[in-house]
């Protein structure tokens, strides 16, 4: 950010935070009327660089909504909650000397928003807290900065071990706000505002996809505290005239003959472990072809609440863990491919100190026999380890044989690292640069996690054109801001809306945008399908209404207190 102190400047010579300078006054420029003016499609503003930031109106009123009251956006990605973080930000530093903290859950997010906010704002006092930055330096910043950019673990540690706390901070900004839930440390964060901040303080949460449930979505408002929720559509008037079409096309295919077959094997040593389960009173409310990961994952809860001593619970156990491995097992089979399939057998064979249910399962004979004809197929065929592969490899080929204005760019989510390195190896063997973007964690020598520079590197290469395409883990789908990527492709579907929808978040952003589906006819890929689908759906409802009912009680006259008793009496039949 330009004119901005770096963060050395806190740390005196022996690295040892330097006292920190005593926090200069802002000058606070008269107000332009209606707050902010806009000329030639850009903003006016006494704290926005002339001439660099466009905002659209609907930006612009939900920005203004936000000033007077705390607000949740929900706003479909590529929409623009930056730009409505950044007009409440410049106006919230122009009316006082308080600071603005913007959070968000992951390195590379922090890094983008301090960018645009660096490109858009006139020059500010600001600072990043990552896991990067050594704590006195942190805290020499804080007390001089203006813009904080931080992810919230270090914001949360810093106000646990009291280095500050948060009473002069007038915008706090949750990105991604999805994610205040349970015990995500936004939630501490959240409580802590609502005990120091002042009463023109402000909270201003963010996000494309609050979730496809009622509990969900009433957790995050009351965890954030907002009292208001304003949520648009690309279908909205006011909206849709302002955005790029999204074409979504669901690709179908069939599982290899020998793929078929291992998963039969599959199938039945599941629906045997399945039914000793039953026998002993579990896995009873639902088919056992129906049993998704979640009921696995709960049934272990369920064994530990049943009452009796311990010794009792070791057999249910036992078969549980190896319908888990199970049903790893036959998913990365049906969605993934036959290799994949198999690596999974074998990291379980690989562990320093496998469990009794691990060599359970590795001796199974349907798990051996099945093991040895994937093993067969890779070694003998020359058919790629999923039909999906030979989908995408077409629509790579199409895409990129498309005219364009700008260098092709295409972009494939893919669930799991095994496949993610399959990916990048096909489609280099048809000659075409592939580049990589997983998480930090390193697996083993042949699948190394990212650092947080290499992830900027390559994500630079591929925004800049220098290769056409990148193959993503789950890293990729919330909030970097790669513009007009041509296709976005899903090698599997994914049962949850809010991963559904940043992942197509990528697309439609400048100009036309299109989404493929790589769907396995009757495997799980269909069943996930349709809960996105159904939860996406009730997301919107859910949202919908909650706003709405937000709405009426701010336009409804207060009522006055009842007289002549203290019951109230409701009429109706009893």
């Amino acid at each position: 950010m330009n004119g901005q102190r770096r963060l050395d400047d806190f740390v005196g010579e022996e690295g040892v935070a330097a006292a920190p300078p005593v926090r200069l006054r802002r000058d606070h420029p008269d107000a332009l009327p209606g707050v902010w003016k806009v000329a030639d499609g850009c903003v006016e503003h006494p704290f926005l660089r002339p001439g660099l930031l466009r905002a659209l109106p609907f930006q612009i009123d939900l920005a203004r909504i936000g000033l007077s009251e705390d607000l949740l956006v929900v706003l479909p990605t590529g929409l623009g909650k930056t730009v409505i973080a950044a007009l409440v930000a410049a106006e919230v530093l122009r009316r006082s000397d308080g600071k603005v903290v913007f959070l968000a859950p992951t390195r590379p997010l922090v890094q983008q928003h301090s960018d645009s906010f660096g490109r858009w704002l006139v020059p500010m006092r600001a600072a990043r807290f990552t896991g990067t930055v050594r704590r006195p330096v942190r805290e020499g910043a804080w007390e001089t900065a203006d813009l904080v950019f931080a992810t919230p673990e270090i914001v949360q540690n810093d106000l646990a071990a009291g280095r500050y706390d948060l009473s002069g901070v007038k915008l706090l900004v949750f990105d991604e706000a999805h994610h205040a839930v349970g015990k995500y440390v936004y939630v501490p964060i959240a409580e802590r505002y609502r005990a120091d901040r002042t009463a023109d303080a402000r909270v201003l949460a963010l996000t494309a996809s609050p979730g496809g449930k009622d509990e969900r979505i009433e957790e995050v408002v009351g965890a954030l505290g907002v009292g208001r929720i304003e949520a648009r559509t690309r279908d909205d008037e006011g909206v849709k005239e302002y955005v790029q079409p999204v074409e979504i096309e669901d690709i179908w295919v069939d599982l290899s003959p020998e793929a078929e077959r291992i998963r039969g094997l599959l199938a039945e040593a599941a629906h045997a472990t399945a039914r000793k389960l039953q026998k002993m009173g579990f896995l009873r409310k639902k088919p056992i072809r129906s049993l998704s990961v979640k009921d696995l994952i709960a049934l272990r809860t369920e064994i530990f609440a049943r009452p009796g001593p311990m010794v009792r619970r070791f057999g249910p156990l036992f078969h549980q863990l190896i319908l888990l491995h199970l049903h790893h097992a036959q998913e990365r089979l049906e969605t993934q491919g036959i290799a994949p399939f198999l690596q999974y057998v074998e990291r379980v064979a690989a562990k320093p100190k496998p469990s009794r249910g691990d060599l359970a399962f590795l001796k199974l004979p349907e798990v051996v026999q099945g093991r040895r004809e994937a093993e067969e197929f890779l070694r003998t065929s020359k058919a790629p380890s999923h039909p999906k592969i030979d989908a995408l490899v077409e629509l790579v080929r199409t895409t990129i044989a498309r005219p364009s204005e700008h260098p092709p760019r295409i972009l494939v989510f893919a669930q799991y690292r095994d496949t993610i390195q399959s990916i990048q190896s096909v489609l280099e063997l048809e000659g075409w640069t592939v580049g990589r973007f997983v998480g930090q964690a390193t697996r083993d020598a042949d699948d190394p996690g990212m650092s947080q520079k290499e992830q900027a590197r390559v994500l630079g290469g591929f925004r800049d054109g220098r290769f056409p395409i990148l193959v993503a883990s789950s890293v990729a789908e919330e909030g970097l801001d790669v513009p007009d990527v041509d296709l976005v492709v899903f090698f599997e579907s994914v049962p949850s809306e809010i991963r559904a929808i940043q992942r197509r978040g990528r697309t439609g952003r400048t100009s036309l945008g299109r989404v493929a589906v790589l769907l396995t006819r009757e495997t799980r890929d269909v069943g996930y399908q349709v809960a996105e689908v159904r939860r996406e759906k009730a997301m919107r409802r859910i949202v919908r209404r909650l706003s709405d009912e937000a709405r009426r009680r701010r336009a409804a006259p207060e009522r006055p207190p009842p007289t002549g008793g203290s019951h109230e009496t409701r009429a109706g039949p009893v």
